[in-house]
């Protein structure tokens, strides 16, 4: 098979077939935890130090290395945070050479007053990935997952909690490489920061990886419980305003079983402030509104999380788990609106207020089962994962409205109500199989089931008695069964690197409301075909990729329940949404010096299919919708820095400039558009005397238009402090998170004949204040968090 792949790659790519030479294989891990090393620079120089070969670590820690010289050599390993290793070594011909396990020792450094601790640098800008490190990141430590996502490169999240990956939202979010249902519905802020490791970036993936996220993935790895007995920790946050939490940890491991258990409480207020001036054409005159809505948020949340791995045996080991996951918001929010004719009149014409009540219990649970199986040969893998996760969630609002001018009157009284649940079973098994020292064959199969109810009423109070309002009374029932299966080979030929693979999902898809006024059926089946090449360089590497990818519609977007907390808009799901499929294509460039790495990437995408919201008028309420449009062309250029002038100073920069053309219409309303947009940020973090550390961002998001809607560039600024105490057991950290209230979302959406101008400041600035205490531990890399589930 081996064979037969090379020689149809020859036909293609004419320099595959130079001929191999000497093969030097091995492992890299921690000296300490035995924990295997990710991404250790691997060179080889001769004995005038001039550097002959240079390779990186896979995340198994695996090198491989084809070396063209002969005669004696030295060959060293670096690792920010550890010691170099560098050991002889003697090429002779063509051979195979295995260095077996390379253990590295942390490093620890004074320079002058100032004390560096061995540490990875927050942001790592790899061959296929870019990987943040959050325990290093001051700003991130006091708050959540979004807190943690709004400083990595290439992502933002914005007032909503939706995630975008190069200005993008269809990315796909992963816990520990699966999918969970953790990062849906706003469920990243239950994780909390100090429980994430470090997130990856990887905007072509490969084919082992589920087909969906036509922008690239996310992917969020928690940590987990390295040291051998009793350990843990406990930490207290405190904010303005109000952002209490409480996350004590305990973990035990000896030679056969590791017991981890996570605790959370959290208590947390949103002061919110959203204002909409709105103008719409009549036959005779315009008419005017000015809406100010005031929001006061409170959410209450407990997490659970325990289990245990048992090592079988060297190669075997067994883990099981329990999630418990419970959210209660307490929301309340006052809305005043002002008609006017006429501007010029000091009188309104019309003056209402409304004020809305909302409770929400949230419910999540998941039991995760896994079987890990290696074997002698390095790199050989077999994984078998099983997961159940069930959800049950109660929305109610309470609303109450009354004219004030030209005279009082008191409205029917309102109320809502949601309910829905869901089950999701999920089984997948992954196989990884080295062919040689050089080539891998990797393939694997996943089915995913799962059956999701909704009930939503929506009631009028008359007298003494409710009715239905607006004939809103409706239960849905969504059907989903995916199943997908892979495989991929990936070789080496001296500095060219490549991997072939394809994925092929099915999926069946089934909606039907009780009145029987929605039901439909669909079937996705899709083949997903990947290619990544790379070609090494001393010092650097470039790289082009392909891979089709898929957006099936969320739950959200389907849902046709009208929301009916403001009364001049409202949002609608569409149950007819098809998915969109995406070729994306890539080309970066990766280059490291001693203190400065560069890494520019162009890519390209077409998305056929696009979805997007679209807003019309309807008996004089505005209704946002998501729709399908023709398609969408996007292409771009994004350049990441990386420089650290001094062990004490390190700066980080990025920006990403696309250009964009959209083509569709919808209710004969012409939706072609084509514009362009430009993000920067800026992050800079300095160690300072008496362990102290300093961490200070700026984001910049440019003007961003469709064919309905433009949005002004927005800023914003974060920082923060922190400090190690008690010995280093200890860490005390103060954020300010969207100082000085820069982060503040202005819209304009233009129809026929109506315009709307919006000002949303979601969150107001905070302040916050935590302490950490650890025992057995020397950082927090031994809280571990659910690790498998699956999709919201």
């Amino acid at each position: 098979m081996k064979s037969l792949i090379i020689k149809t790659l020859i036909l293609f790519i004419p320099f595959l077939g130079i001929a191999q030479q000497t093969v030097i294989s091995g492992k890299v891990q921690d000296g300490a935890t035995k924990e295997t090393l990710p991404y250790v620079t691997v060179t080889i120089q001769d004995n005038a130090s001039k550097t002959l070969v240079t390779a990186i670590t896979d995340d198994l820690g695996l090198f491989t290395i084809e070396a063209a010289p002969t005669g004696s050599t030295t060959i060293s390993f670096s690792y920010t945070g550890y010691q170099n290793h560098t050991q002889s070594l003697i090429i002779s011909g063509k051979q195979k050479i295995d260095l077996g396990t390379i253990d590295l020792i942390t490093n620890m450094v004074q320079l002058k007053a100032v004390e560096i601790s061995g540490q990875k640098s927050n942001v790592s800008l790899k061959l296929d990935k870019k990987v943040f490190e959050v325990g290093k990141d001051v700003l991130s430590q006091n708050g959540s997952a979004h807190d943690v996502l709004n400083g990595v490169p290439s992502v933002a999240v914005d007032a909503a909690g939706t995630v975008s990956l190069r200005g993008n939202s269809n990315v796909l979010i992963l816990i520990n490489g699966r999918q969970s249902g953790l990062t849906q519905s706003n469920a990243l802020d239950q994780i909390a920061a100090d429980q994430i490791e470090r997130i990856e970036v990887i905007t072509n993936p490969s084919s082992r990886y589920d087909a969906a996220g036509s922008a690239g993935i996310i992917n969020i790895i928690l940590k987990k419980n390295k040291k051998s007995g009793f350990s843990g920790q406990v930490r207290l946050v405190a904010g303005s305003p109000n952002d209490s939490r409480l996350n004590p940890s305990l973990n035990f491991k000896s030679n056969k079983i590791n017991i981890f258990s996570n605790f959370s409480i959290r208590s947390s207020d949103y002061v919110g402030l959203y204002t909409t001036d709105q103008v719409t054409n009549s036959t005779t005159s315009p008419n005017y509104m000015h809406r100010v809505q005031n929001e006061d948020r409170h959410d209450d949340g407990k997490l659970l999380y325990m289990g245990a791995d048992y090592f079988i045996n060297e190669h075997q080991t067994i883990t099981a788990a329990f999630l418990k996951n419970a959210t209660h918001d307490n929301d309340k929010t006052d809305l005043r609106y002002q008609y006017d004719s006429d501007l010029s009149h000091t009188t309104p014409d019309s003056l209402l207020t409304r004020h809305g009540k909302s409770l929400e219990k949230r419910d999540y649970s998941q039991i995760e089962f896994n079987y890990t199986r290696t074997f002698q040969q390095k790199a050989k893998k077999w994984t078998i994962d099983v997961q159940y996760d069930w959800w049950n969630s109660d929305k109610k609002w309470d609303l109450s409205t009354q004219r004030l001018l030209p005279d009082t009157m008191v409205y029917p009284g309102i109320r809502t109500s949601s309910v829905g649940n869901s089950k999701d079973f999920l089984a997948k098994t992954d196989f990884i199989q080295p062919i040689d020292s050089l080539s891998t064959l990797e393939f694997g199969l996943k089915t995913e089931i799962r059956t999701v109810a909704s009930n939503y009423l929506a009631e009028e109070q008359q007298d003494n008695n409710w009715i239905v309002y607006q004939n809103i009374d409706n239960d849905l029932n969504y059907d989903e069964t995916i199943t997908g299966a892979y495989t991929q080979f990936s070789s080496k030929i001296n500095k060219f690197s490549y991997m072939l693979g394809l994925r092929a999902e099915l999926t069946d898809i089934a909606i039907k409301d009780v009145e029987n006024a929605y039901s439909d059926k669909k079937n996705y089946n899709k083949l997903f075909p990947t290619v990544n090449l790379a070609y090494n360089f001393d010092a650097s590497s470039l790289q082009l990729n392909y891979s089709k990818r898929i957006k099936r519609p969320s739950l959200y977007a389907l849902y046709p329940f009208n929301e009916v907390t403001d009364l001049n808009a409202q949002y609608i799901g569409n149950p007819d949404l098809n998915p969109s499929y995406t070729d994306a294509f890539e080309m970066a460039f990766l280059k490291n010096w001693k203190t400065f790495t560069l890494n520019p990437s162009l890519y390209y995408q077409y998305e056929k299919g696009f979805i997007q919201d679209y807003t019309y008028r309807q008996d004089d309420i505005f209704l946002t919708t998501p729709i399908n449009i023709d398609y969408e062309i996007r292409s771009g250029i994004e350049l990441s820095t990386l420089y650290n002038p001094l062990k004490w100073l390190q700066v980080n920069a990025e920006m990403n400039y696309y250009h964009f053309k959209q083509k569709g219409n919808y209710r004969d309303e012409n939706l072609d558009y084509s514009s362009q947009n430009f993000t920067a940020r800026l992050s800079t973090q300095i160690k300072l005397p008496a362990k102290f550390s300093f961490q200070g961002r700026y984001n910049f998001r440019g003007e961003k238009r469709n064919a309905q809607i433009t949005s002004e560039a927005l800023q914003s600024i974060d920082f923060g402090f922190s400090k190690l105490l008690l010995k280093d057991k200890a860490t005390i950290v103060f954020d300010v998170t969207n100082a000085f209230n820069l982060r503040q979302y202005k819209s304009v959406t233009t129809g026929t004949d109506y315009v709307i101008k919006d000002n949303s400041i979601p969150n107001a600035a905070r302040y916050r204040l935590s302490f950490v205490y650890r025992f057995n531990l020397t950082d927090a890399k031994a809280i571990r968090q659910a690790n498998d589930a699956n999709r919201n």
